[in-house]
């Protein structure tokens, strides 16, 4: 039996056919998915995958996802279980509004940007890595290495665009940075107490994010299998 709770899919079916989000109110890489949903106005049912419980480890969702992590998306009979590849995908199939601007140089920044977080920050901080930290070495050890991951991704990131921000991280659209920006930006403040003081370009445009409402409504807190107090 699965370990996730499947969404009542009646009525699911749009001028197309409503996408399918496996998705865990918390996770970043899924955060970032319901961004480039909620931009492109797409209808999408949520459906929860619960890591805590191990929801991930159910056969069943390992069918969807052999990797056994979330997000992974159905579109019809194509799945696709990589955040990066999810956003991609979505960006070509519907283009408007674009993720990507047209200058290379501002494109670039983009992959870049979202190459920092996507892996120089966030795999050092996903659940996995830290509950193992946590069990082979102790608590603090964990703090140490998480911290330590976001302060040098953030650096990295303030550099870069430092001179390139606008309202968002490429200029005055939201682009593909700002998908991967904002969920680890959110978590880094409210998971793990970062102080944001020595990266000001990063807090402004983080504070458009919380503007925007495609942002609003992706925020963890938000999603239907967030717990009732966090």
């Amino acid at each position: 039996m699965l370990d996730f709770d499947q969404a009542d899919s009646s009525g699911s079916e749009t001028k197309d056919r409503k996408l399918k989000l496996y998705s865990y109110w918390r996770s970043s890489c899924a955060h970032r998915v319901r961004i480039a949903l909620t931009l492109k106005g797409l209808e999408y049912e949520y459906i929860p995958v619960n890591l805590i419980k191990g929801g991930q480890f159910d056969p069943d969702f390992k069918e969807i996802n052999p990797m056994g992590t979330v997000p992974a998306l159905a579109d019809g009979d194509v799945v696709i279980s990589d955040s990066f590849a999810i956003i991609m995908y979505l960006d070509e199939k519907y283009p408007e509004p674009p993720l990507l601007p047209r200058d290379l140089h501002k494109r670039a920044v983009n992959y870049q940007a979202s190459s920092i977080v996507l892996s120089g920050i966030q795999p050092h901080q996903n659940l996995a890595v830290i509950r193992y930290i946590e069990e082979k070495i102790n608590t603090e050890e964990k703090t140490a290495w998480v911290n330590n991951a976001i302060t040098k991704g953030f650096t990295a990131l303030e550099k870069l665009l430092v001179n390139c921000a606008g309202k968002y991280a490429t200029g005055d659209e939201v682009c593909l940075a700002d998908l991967f920006l904002a969920p680890q930006i959110n978590g880094a403040i409210n998971r793990f107490q970062i102080n944001m003081e020595p990266y000001p370009t990063l807090t402004k445009i983080y504070e458009s994010y919380n503007d925007h409402p495609a942002f609003q409504n992706a925020v963890p807190e938000k999603q239907p299998d967030a717990p009732s107090t966090i």
